[in-house]
């Protein structure tokens, strides 16, 4: 039976809210716009939504083609920005991610804008320990959809969602699939659900989860 783990990216894998932040606001001045900067906490409080939601928390006051049209750019900035500048990683992920690949196929699914995930592969050279991402920019879906999309596409017998927020375990249970709390993140969970205090605890946690 082929075996997957499917990870979320903010709060479970990185944390890049300082460096977005960063970068939108480098792009609004860019853009000569008279507006307030993106601060860590702005990008904080609207982690792990969609892209068309996001437009409506920060640039809720544009009309919606204008929100829309300033969130792109800022998107297309902030994937450049993260592509050289990284963001903090949790502590030995990718030695995690070796571990791991013994036994389990590596993915991602996250609700970011497309390229997003990409920037994170190719910043650190991570591209080698995963076999799919999906993204709710590559298709306008929600992540429930897509976690679904990906482990029938890769054929997975059995999968478990790695994620920190509540939304990332209403989508993982609207997928199927169990789900594995990165407690170390931005959120909590209501429900009893497996959880990790660190990254690296995920090789022996999935020996008691994989019996």
């Amino acid at each position: 039976m082929k075996k997957g783990l499917i990870f979320d990216m903010d709060g479970t894998l990185w944390d890049s809210s300082e460096n977005v932040a960063a970068s939108w606001t480098e792009k609004i001045r860019e853009l000569g716009l008279e507006r307030p900067d993106i601060t860590k906490s702005d990008v904080m409080g609207v982690m792990g939504l969609t892209m068309d939601r996001i437009a409506d928390a920060l640039f809720g006051d544009l009309s919606k083609e204008k929100r829309m049209e300033l969130l792109d750019l800022c998107c297309q900035h902030e994937n450049d920005y993260l592509r050289k500048h990284g963001g903090v990683l949790y502590p030995d992920l990718e030695k995690t991610f070796v571990r791991l690949k013994k036994k389990y196929h590596l993915y991602i699914v996250s609700n970011c804008q497309q390229g997003y995930i990409e920037a994170f592969l190719e910043h650190y050279g991570f591209g080698k320990h995963f076999d799919d991402i999906e993204c709710y920019g590559n298709n306008l879906k929600e992540k429930g959809d897509n976690i679904a999309l990906l482990a029938k596409r890769n054929g997975l017998g059995k999968a478990w969602y790695v994620g920190d927020i509540q939304g990332d375990y209403d989508a993982t249970m609207k997928a199927g699939l169990d789900f594995i709390h990165s407690a170390y993140g931005f959120g909590t969970i209501k429900q009893t659900v497996p959880e990790l205090q660190r990254f690296s605890d995920l090789p022996n946690l999935m020996k008691e989860l994989d019996k």
